[in-house]
């Protein structure tokens, strides 16, 4: 395999532990503290968890090591979608786990939570370990979605570690995949099977965050990657002078991406999902907030601009929202059979006439035929729309282009309107971390190990101050049943981590509302460009804007 410069560069950077997990392995001590309580719906989640809720979170620090010395074989797994530095995460438990005792295994189990479940895994050396040293992307061992949630599937994976006499489980995930860790920590315990369960903070989302959390590892460099793509089209745009380019971003639950790369690129417009929630904007109001930029835009001679789009905007939008609920109604059982068994498109809009109300039929007839079209494309598992298939870039853009041809005819608007798409997700799940990612992944991964060393089950790794330079950064972890609440799945009460959204009295926020105005006219753009991973350590170390408004 032909490596790249870079790639052969980044083998051979040193992650930067935080201060107190560089003294090594017998001088790193644990003091405990306060006990903690869920989020929410405590007495439930208490009684959910009774043999893992309500334990002390922890601090690591300088001290004798006292935990007792065993030999230690560990699993882990990487689950969910991708996330710079996951393979930080893997090689920082190594590390640990060796530089602890030599003898010590690690397994790591194939392709997601699946592989536990086949007994599918491979035992990790330093051969294969360092070829994943700082690099992107879950293809160490793969990633899946698997959820691990029943009893069933827990006496598998009980089995599978009794078989090869594993002591403990990692599991490197988002907010789903670290809630069936805790509801895997709490069989394991009440079976006594004597496997810990560790979780890792994982998801470019950002959602996966809290007082405890500071920022879910994988966020900070693929907003970078995000945000030097905006920045180069917001160059190309300021060049060419004739294009609106609709930047759609990831963030299906939450828009702190989009509110990260709108901080670091300053676009004329920047959809936040949960003020539009907040605020009960209809599509109507949100396209007309848009035209406004570009009319004020035209007036200058400026007929270009860039508007960033979170991905699962239209889940925020309430008149959506019902419109969405009633087509999952209307298309429930067989009444979807018949209604994909008509020939035309012409049949189904009146199928859709006679099901919707007369309230969402005005939502649905003002969309473009072919976002219509998309809200009956393949349902998910459960019979419901796939909102995140739904091209939103595409649909504001042609709600705009409407607003702006009823403008023309009033007179109030005369300029040029040149819509371009573009869907930024992929590009930033895999690339090559940041030193930040590195060096929080690594630490993650490092501090994982510490907590399985010390006996702790339930637990997520937590590194802290992430504001400051590494040697600050402060290790620890804390119970997974803290961050619960109970929330409606498909028509049950389940116990899962609450997301994180955005703030809207958060620093963050009100930043960016103090200045879009201002960006909404001018052409304020700001070009990031790339990832640097060598040179000042202001340049190279740098984190979100996020997590620097947040610790101002």
């Amino acid at each position: 395999m032909k490596l790249s410069p870079l790639q052969i560069a980044r083998y051979q950077y040193q992650p930067k532990l935080p201060g107190m997990l560089r003294n090594g392995i017998a001088e790193i001590s644990v003091r405990t503290g306060e006990k903690t309580a869920s989020v929410a719906d405590q007495q439930k989640i208490a009684a959910l968890f009774p043999n893992t809720y309500g334990k002390e979170e922890i601090t690591f620090e300088k001290g004798a090591n006292t935990s007792p010395a065993r030999k230690h074989k560990v699993g882990v797994i990487l689950s969910g979608g991708q996330a710079p530095g996951g393979h930080n995460v893997v090689c920082g438990l190594y590390d640990a786990l060796k530089a602890t005792d030599g003898d010590n295994v690690l397994y790591g189990f194939k392709n997601g939570p699946i592989g536990i479940l086949k007994d599918d895994y491979v035992i990790f050396d330093d051969e294969l370990i360092d070829q994943y040293r700082n690099t992107g992307g879950f293809d160490i061992i793969g990633s899946g979605r698997t959820k691990l949630e029943t009893e069933d599937q827990f006496e598998v994976a009980a089995e599978v570690c009794r078989s090869h006499g594993i002591t403990a489980i990692v599991i490197i995930g988002g907010d789903d995949s670290n809630t069936n860790a805790a509801v895997l920590a709490e069989y394991f315990a009440a079976h006594d099977t004597g496997v810990q369960v560790i979780g890792c903070p994982k998801t470019i989302d950002g959602d996966l965050k809290n007082e405890d959390i500071e920022c879910s590892f994988g966020f900070d460099t693929a907003t970078k990657t995000y945000s030097e793509l905006i920045g180069n089209i917001e160059r190309d745009a300021n060049s060419a002078k004739k294009y609106w380019h609709f930047i759609k971003v990831m963030g299906r639950s939450a828009s702190h991406v989009a509110l990260e790369c709108a901080l670091k690129t300053q676009p004329n417009i920047c959809l936040i999902g949960e003020e539009v929630a907040a605020r009960k904007m209809s599509l109507s109001q949100i396209a007309d907030y848009i035209a406004d930029s570009v009319c004020a835009r035209a007036e200058r001679g400026m007929n270009f601009g860039v508007a960033i789009i979170p991905e699962g905007i239209v889940e925020f939008v309430p008149e959506f929202s019902v419109l969405i609920a009633e087509i999952n109604e209307m298309l429930a059982g067989q009444k979807a059979d018949a209604f994909n068994a008509l020939a035309s498109w012409e049949e189904k809009y009146a199928f859709i006439e006679k099901g919707l109300t007369a309230e969402s039929m005005k939502v649905f007839a003002i969309l473009p035929q072919g976002i219509q079209q998309q809200l009956f494309l393949e349902r998910d598992p459960h019979g419901n729309v796939q909102v995140s298939l739904i091209e939103s870039e595409k649909l504001f853009s042609a709600l705009v282009k409407d607003k702006l041809a009823q403008r023309k005819q009033a007179g109030t608007y005369n300029g040029k309107f040149s819509p371009l798409h573009h869907f930024f997700g992929y590009e930033g799940r895999c690339a090559f971390p940041s030193n930040f990612d590195a060096d929080y992944c690594y630490s993650l991964g490092y501090n994982a190990f510490m907590l399985i060393q010390y006996g702790y089950t339930g637990y997520l790794s937590k590194v802290s101050n992430l504001a400051k330079p590494a040697e600050q950064w402060v290790a620890g972890g804390m119970p997974i049943t803290k961050m619960m609440n109970i929330e409606r799945r498909n028509g049950e009460d389940k116990p899962v981590i609450r997301k994180a959204l955005v703030e809207l009295d958060g620093n963050p926020f009100k930043y960016f509302a103090a200045h879009r105005q201002q960006w909404a006219v001018e052409t304020a753009f700001t070009y990031p460009g790339a990832i640097q991973y060598y040179g000042p350590s202001e340049v190279c170390d740098i984190t979100t804007e996020t997590l620097a408004l947040e610790k101002a």
